[in-house]
């Protein structure tokens, strides 16, 4: 039997490793063994307790319970624990998820020790090192022996940084092997599309129209520590609202609604509270936020994840942000880059609204990237 560690830490995690899990459990339980490490990296209950519940993941072996702090205190607590994991458990190799702190101190805690490392979701670039998650991720690529990109364009990155796409086994950390395999999170959305229909009510709970809102996200620190990057980006959304006479739901992260009547003007924050089609609600589920998903007009978000997800719920995105990972979306001219221009998130509204020829391509593979990835762990193992 191959014993794997998976480190999970944030939401975005959790429901990644729903996938391979599910694959595991459905067609290589007599080859994989999996040990979860939850790093507690996400503390609030609303934030990932109820995604394994949701989601069918097994209880996490470990939970570290770093909670929040610091990146460098939060990051060495979680180095501390998964090392100690490791040294007991003596996996085969360690699965790591996508770019967070919890990414990055398993990949340090693993390749000290001399323990394969799996990265999944590989070759991701913004181009912009000012962000925690651009460093995380490529600190853990250049450790990893085994890459999965969920896209071409992420493979064509590993390409350029000096990987080859062309090596023999065995593979480690110094021959590492790159693939293209499609995203788990299309597997997941293929997956729980039906699901969310019959299992969740977000949509009468907050009195929603389908195709009568708009979704948005916001939680990145630049824009929610930033007041002028804020108010931007609520008076765009409150503006659009009241304009285009459709609702707006956001899903607020806890740390960003602290930060809402510190951070936005009086005024605003008065006129938004007032107005009922700006609806702004707790945390959503991961089913209430494919729900959310499938059944909106448009998609507004500075999540990587959220953006993906509308894409494959063929719903346009405004991005909130400067920059993004998922180029392939703005290449594809179902997303735009609005960053926290009140004119450029307008303008990009109705661009993608009177679009009538918007064209949804399989650009993240066809939906079995979980299944492939274990079948290469049991070959890269054996």
């Amino acid at each position: 039997m191959i014993k794997i560690v998976t480190i999970i830490g944030a939401r975005p995690q959790i429901i990644k490793a729903a996938a391979l899990s599910r694959a595991i459990k459905n067609k290589y339980s007599g080859q994989l063994k999996e040990i979860i490490v939850h790093t507690g990296q996400h503390y609030d209950a609303n934030m990932s307790q109820v995604f394994f519940d949701e989601l069918g993941i097994p209880t996490p072996d470990y939970n570290l319970n770093v909670g929040s702090g610091g990146h460098g205190s939060q990051t060495a607590a979680m180095i501390t624990g998964i090392e100690e994991i490791l040294i007991k458990e003596k996996p085969n190799a360690i699965v790591l998820y996508g770019d967070t702190n919890s990414t990055l101190a398993g990949a340090l805690a693993a390749i000290k020790i001399h323990v394969p490392v799996i990265h999944i979701e590989a070759g991701l670039r913004s181009y912009n090192k000012a962000m925690p998650e651009e460093v995380n991720r490529i600190m853990c690529d250049h450790v990893s022996s085994l890459l999965f990109s969920p896209t071409k364009t992420g493979l064509n990155n590993l390409l350029k940084e000096g990987f080859k796409n062309d090596s023999l086994p065995p593979y480690n950390a110094n021959n590492p092997k790159i693939y293209h395999c499609g995203d788990v999170m299309y597997d997941n959305s293929l997956f729980f599309s039906e699901v969310a229909e019959t299992k969740t009510t977000i949509l009468e709970k907050l009195k929603l129209q389908k195709n009568k809102f708009i979704l948005a996200t916001i939680h990145r620190n630049n824009n929610t520590d930033e007041p002028k990057r804020l108010n931007a980006l609520f008076r765009s959304l409150n503006d659009i609202c009241k304009e285009n006479k459709l609702d707006v739901v956001l899903p607020l992260h806890p740390r960003t609604a602290k930060l809402l009547e510190v951070n936005l003007e009086k005024e605003l924050y008065k006129e938004i509270k007032n107005n009922a089609q700006f609806k702004i609600t707790e945390p959503a589920s991961f089913l209430e936020m494919v729900s959310l998903e499938k059944n909106c007009k448009l998609v507004m978000t500075d999540s990587g994840g959220v953006q993906k997800e509308a894409f494959y719920f063929e719903k346009p995105c405004v991005i909130l942000r400067p920059e993004t990972e998922w180029v392939e979306l703005v290449e594809c001219g179902t997303a735009i880059i609005a960053d926290a221009s009140e004119e450029k998130i307008k303008n990009g509204f109705e661009t993608l609204i009177k679009k009538t020829d918007l064209k949804f391509t399989k650009l993240y593979g066809d939906g079995h990237a979980a299944e492939f990835i274990c079948s290469e762990i049991i070959k890269y193992i054996l």
